[in-house]
């Protein structure tokens, strides 16, 4: 579905994937959705993309816990709204189709962040945060005896931070 050297429509592609997903985006996010994961625009078109869209006021830069997010402007809405059509049907088909099937996995890994590393006496100590855009809204640090258990952890924590939270913040509110 790459269309080389249609600027304007790779440009539409992405303020269009913003409309569908809804939420803020890191470039690495919009980098994987539009060129990784699909090959719907070249990973350097892309990046330059990101960045003309960013200076034409398309796109805002929000500040992130991690890394900056990226989120659609008035202007960008308004863009998008006027030049829909110019994005083939079957484009916007498949886009929609993919943020369809995949919109809380990205989400999810978005916003779930983990690390871990080895203390003196030996024990690893994992980091664990559920982000939001203003603030992190849980953030738990665990030691573990072994890297074996940190790795596992470290592992789970995409699957399982909503599970998890929702039983924190339920515990403690009830």
């Amino acid at each position: 579905m790459q269309f080389k050297g249609e600027t304007s429509v790779n440009k539409l592609i992405i303020l269009f994937v913003f409309d569908k997903m809804e939420s803020p985006l890191s470039e690495r996010t919009l980098l994987d959705i539009c060129s990784s994961s699909n090959d719907w625009i070249h990973y350097m078109d892309c990046v330059v993309l990101i960045h003309k869209l960013l200076d034409d006021g398309f796109i805002c830069q929000i500040p992130g816990e991690d890394e900056p997010l990226y989120a659609m402007t008035t202007e960008g809405r308004e863009t998008l709204a006027n030049f829909y059509v110019t994005i083939p049907k079957s484009s916007r088909e498949e886009i929609s189709r993919f943020v369809k099937n995949n919109s809380s996995r990205i989400r999810t890994r978005q916003d779930c962040k983990a690390d871990y590393f080895q203390n003196k006496d030996g024990t690893y100590t994992v980091f664990l945060k559920i982000l939001a855009p203003v603030q992190p809204m849980l953030e738990l640090k665990f030691v573990v005896p072994d890297k074996k258990s940190a790795n596992t952890i470290y592992k789970k924590w995409e699957d399982k931070a909503s599970e998890l939270y929702s039983v924190v913040y339920e515990t403690l509110v009830d």
